[in-house]
């Protein structure tokens, strides 16, 4: 049994090797009466043409240079007296409109500058303050752009004060 496995092993190296081979022009085999026949296949194959090379045209490095001409319907003028009124606009703002994190709301003022100090103790990196809306006391945090901006600090506040959030507020531009 295990003479029959290294024999079907070794038939079927041969029969890798031989079709690994390079292709033969022509086919001999022997019948079995011993006669010997022959073919040419050759002519049954397909003939690859070489693709004829192409030589690069020469290019030329020098351009031709034109002269500038201004578009004659250009809205250039009206669009820069339209920008530098919004220029001027913005100019006159004090404010945009930002985020801050609220970290208490309540009636009583000692509880707000008690926050207040414990806040700046806990966390110093960041300014608060104490703001008066009647009739509530409001202790802030930070000035931010974005909302995203104020989700930073955000989490370490929550981390300290579970009863904060983020709110909308107008924020000084400088």
């Amino acid at each position: 049994m295990r003479l029959l496995g290294y024999s079907s092993l070794l038939f079927a190296g041969m029969l890798v090797m031989i079709s690994c081979a390079g292709p033969k022009t022509t086919t001999s085999t022997t019948t079995a009466a011993g006669a010997k026949y022959s073919e040419d296949l050759s002519t049954l194959r397909p003939k690859v043409e070489e693709a004829p090379t192409k030589t690069a045209p020469v290019q030329d490095n020098t351009r031709k240079q034109t002269p500038y001409v201004e578009a004659k319907y250009t809205v250039n003028k009206k669009l820069d007296a339209v920008l530098d009124s919004i220029d001027q606009i913005n100019l006159q703002r004090n404010f945009i409109d930002g985020f801050t994190i609220q970290v208490y709301s309540g009636l009583k003022r000692e509880d707000a500058l008690n926050t207040k100090k414990e806040l700046t103790s806990t966390l110093p990196d960041l300014q608060s303050e104490v703001q008066y809306s009647q009739p509530n006391f409001r202790v802030k945090v930070g000035k931010y752009f974005s909302r995203l901006d104020a989700q930073k600090d955000y989490v370490e506040v929550k981390r300290h004060f579970p009863t904060a959030i983020i709110i909308p507020d107008k924020v000084a531009i400088n």
